[in-house]
C-alpha cells in the first residue's frame, strides 16, 4: 500500500467519526469517499429552483460543484459577472439572501466545530445567518484534532496560502508566507469565526471528502 492508499483509508475510518462530531451539534453532514460522491451528495441538497450563490472557494471547484450549476441553468448571484467594483459589492450583498451558499471551510476540529478567517466578511455572514441553507465543502486534509490547532491552520496554512491569490498585496505573510498576527489594511484576517452549533438545525450541512481539497 504506498502512501496515497494510506491516507484513503485513514480519511475512510476517520471521516464518518467527524460527521457524526457534527451532527451531535446539530449539522446535517456526511462523508463521501471522493469528488464524484461528494458532487452527487452536493446537488441531491440543491433543489433546481434555488438561487445560489457562493463565497471564494476552491473545494467547490475541484468537486466540479461551481462549474456543474454554471452549466446546468441554475439560477445564480455570481459576483464574477459584476462590470464594476460597486456592482461586485451589491451582488455581495444580494448573496446574503439567496437561498442556497456554497463555501468551504479553513478548518474543521475533529468534535464538529468549523474555523473560517475572512477578509471582506461575507463568506461568515452568509455562514451565520441570512441564506436558507449553507453546503460547506471540506477535504479531510483541513481536520485538526483541537481547536488550538484548528485556528492555527486556518492562520498559519490557509491565510498565508489564500493572501497568494492577490497580486500587490504587502501584507507580511504575502511576503513571507507566514502569519505576523499583523495590521496591514490589506490583511484578509479580519474575521475569525468560531461554528460550534447549528442552529436552526440541519442548516449547515457539513460534506467532507476523503481527498485533499483546497488549501
Amino acid at each position: 500500500m504506498d502512501r496515497s492508499d494510506m491516507m484513503h483509508v485513514m480519511y475512510d475510518k476517520k471521516g464518518p467519526a467527524v460527521a457524526k462530531a457534527f451532527e451531535k451539534r446539530n449539522f446535517e453532514a456526511y462523508y463521501c469517499p471522493t469528488k464524484e460522491n461528494a458532487l452527487e451528495r452536493a446537488l441531491s441538497l440543491i433543489p433546481k429552483e434555488d438561487v445560489i450563490s457562493w463565497g471564494g472557494s476552491v473545494s467547490i471547484d475541484e468537486i466540479g460543484l461551481r462549474p456543474y450549476i454554471l452549466e446546468h441553468g441554475y439560477t445564480v448571484i455570481n459576483r464574477d459577472d459584476a462590470k464594476s467594483p460597486e456592482e461586485r459589492i451589491e451582488l455581495m450583498r444580494n448573496a446574503l439572501l439567496c437561498d442556497t451558499f456554497l463555501m468551504s471551510a479553513n478548518a474543521v476540529c475533529e468534535d464538529g466545530q468549523l474555523f473560517n478567517i475572512d477578509g471582506n466578511g461575507n463568506r461568515v455572514a452568509a455562514l451565520c445567518y441570512g441564506p436558507k441553507q449553507v453546503i460547506a465543502i471540506i477535504g479531510m486534509n483541513k481536520i485538526e484534532p483541537t481547536v488550538d490547532t484548528a485556528i492555527a491552520r486556518a492562520r498559519s496554512v490557509a491565510a498565508p496560502i489564500n493572501v497568494q491569490r492577490f497580486a500587490g498585496t504587502k501584507t507580511p505573510c504575502f511576503i513571507t508566507g507566514m502569519c505576523a498576527d499583523c495590521l496591514n489594511p490589506q490583511t484578509i484576517c479580519c474575521q475569525i469565526v468560531r461554528t460550534r452549533f447549528c442552529k436552526p438545525a440541519n442548516r449547515i450541512k457539513i460534506i467532507l471528502v476523503g481527498e485533499n481539497l483546497g488549501y
